[in-house]
C-alpha cells in the first residue's frame, strides 16, 4: 500500500508541474488552486508513504517520478526536445527507481 501511495504522490507531483506551467501561461485563481491542491496531495501521500518506506528511498523514487513525468509531459504536450540522449537518461532514472524498489 505504501508503494502505491508513493506512485500516487509522484502523479500528483506531475500534475502540480503541469498546473505550474499553466499558471505561467495564464494567471487565474483556478490554476493557483489546482497547483496548491496537486502539491498538497503530493506531499500528503509522500508523508504517508514514508511510514512504510525508508525516507531516502521514498524521496528518491518520488523525485524520480516527478522528474520523468515532467520530462515526458514536456516532450508530449509542449514540444520539448525528444533526443535519444534525453530518452536514455529518462530510462536510467526509471531503472534506478525500480532498482531501489527491488532492494527495499
Amino acid at each position: 500500500m505504501y508503494w502505491l501511495t508513493l506512485v500516487i504522490a509522484g502523479g500528483f507531483e506531475v500534475v502540480g508541474v503541469i498546473t505550474m506551467n499553466r499558471l505561467v501561461r495564464q494567471k487565474s485563481v483556478l490554476n493557483v488552486l489546482m497547483m496548491i491542491l496537486a502539491f498538497a496531495g503530493s506531499f500528503s501521500c509522500l508523508t504517508y508513504a514514508m511510514n512504510g518506506i525508508a525516507m531516502g528511498t521514498a524521496y528518491a523514487v518520488w523525485t524520480g517520478i516527478g522528474t520523468v513525468g515532467g520530462a515526458i509531459v514536456g516532450m508530449l504536450m509542449y514540444n520539448e526536445a525528444k533526443s535519444g540522449w534525453r530518452i536514455l537518461f529518462i530510462a536510467m532514472i526509471i531503472t534506478s527507481a525500480v532498482g531501489l524498489k527491488l532492494i527495499s
